[in-house]
């Protein structure tokens, strides 16, 4: 019997792959739901909504997009996201519409190019997110779109975070105003939660909610251990806590309307405490007279979310990693184990790798 500590992708993918393959997997996980963050469901006026905030699915991996697809239909959906910046909304990622819009211009692909060109700052080598931005769009667009949004979001400043957290989000000089590129870009018809039962729903499978690890860690033998919690947790803090993100959410119904904004996010950099509001009906396609829109709070305290990227907390977690590659007939897979900032397709083609190497 294998044990599986986490239902959300990582775990999930991870059960089913090796249950194919004849293990045996008990699957715990300290919430009282399946899914990890990704669990969605209707609200008490009958919205579908995601509870920890909202998950786009997009990838570029076939791989990825097969092995889902064997556990849900698709609803086909591309995101956009604007930017809210002096009381008007404008394309995010910024492209050439934000350029012109924002500064009353009138800009081809050329033009665009140019004007980036003219108001970028070199930054030489590109080490921190502050400098992908500067580097990349200069100072104006910085200040309006990314200096305080990232300061919410992280509580640190942006010369403070890796480069690749900025990196994640590109600068267009053509009017795509599609926050993702990708492949595959689709929701869960049913929803995610629907997928996750669908992929636990296997002989071979037991799941056991509201079990924390840590309670059961030295209780039983198992033949491997399958680990998707946070790596800093699974030593016991030895080396003391990896710093992470949380977040709380801040849910509401909006009777009798049918849209509540443009677009499924609306983010805002410059105002207010939350960092963004998505209104689910846009991702779902659901049909109902009100609406539900979720406002987040990027907050220190509270469930780890997001992985700080920094070079200090870098270096902590390569402790914790050497650490567990000396842990005899344990797997640590996913964001927290990893301690990374993974997309959740990310997320599964790491469980698709460590699956693979645990069958043999």
């Amino acid at each position: 019997m294998l044990l599986v500590v986490g239902a959300g992708f990582a775990g999930a993918t991870l059960s089913r792959k090796l249950a194919d393959s004849g293990y045996k997997i008990h699957q715990i996980d300290r919430r009282n739901h399946i899914g990890g963050n990704a669990f969605d469901g209707v609200d008490d006026k009958g919205v579908l909504v995601h509870r920890y905030g909202p998950h786009i699915f997009h990838t570029n991996s076939e791989h990825v997009w097969d092995f889902l697809s064997r556990f849900t239909e698709w609803r086909s959906y591309e995101h956009r996201v604007l930017g809210a910046v002096d009381g008007k909304h404008y394309p995010f990622p910024i492209n050439r519409d934000t350029l012109n819009l924002l500064y009353g211009l009138n800009l081809d692909e050329a033009g665009a190019e140019n004007f980036f060109e003219q108001v970028r700052e070199p930054r030489e080598p590109v080490r921190t997110s502050e400098d992908v931005v500067l580097n990349s769009v200069g100072r104006d667009l910085y200040e309006k779109f990314f200096l305080n949004y990232t300061r919410k979001q992280w509580g640190m400043e942006p010369s403070e975070l890796k480069a690749g957290v900025a990196a994640r989000i590109p600068v267009r000089t053509n009017t795509d105003d599609r926050y993702f590129t990708d492949t595959y870009q689709a929701m869960p018809l049913h929803g995610y939660t629907k997928m996750f039962e669908r992929m636990l729903d296997h002989p071979n499978i037991t799941v056991e909610l509201g079990v924390d690890f840590a309670d059961i860690k030295e209780k039983e033998q198992w033949e491997h251990v399958v680990y998707t919690g946070p790596i800093d947790a699974y030593f016991n803090y030895c080396f003391g806590r990896l710093p992470y993100r949380s977040l709380s959410f801040e849910h509401e119904h909006i009777p009798d309307t049918q849209q509540y904004q443009e677009v499924g996010t609306v983010n805002f950099p410059n105002d207010h405490a939350y960092t963004r509001i998505t209104e689910f009906k846009h991702l779902t396609g659901q049909k109902h007279p009100g609406t539900s829109i979720v406002r987040e709070y990027p907050q220190a305290q509270g469930d780890p979310y997001y992985p700080i990227p920094s070079d200090a907390n870098e270096a902590l977690y390569k402790r914790y990693a050497t650490l567990a590659e000396t842990e005899q007939g344990v797997t640590f897979v996913g964001r927290l184990a990893q301690y990374r900032y993974y997309n959740m397709d990310q997320v599964v083609a790491a469980a698709l790798v460590a699956a693979k190497k645990i069958i043999g």
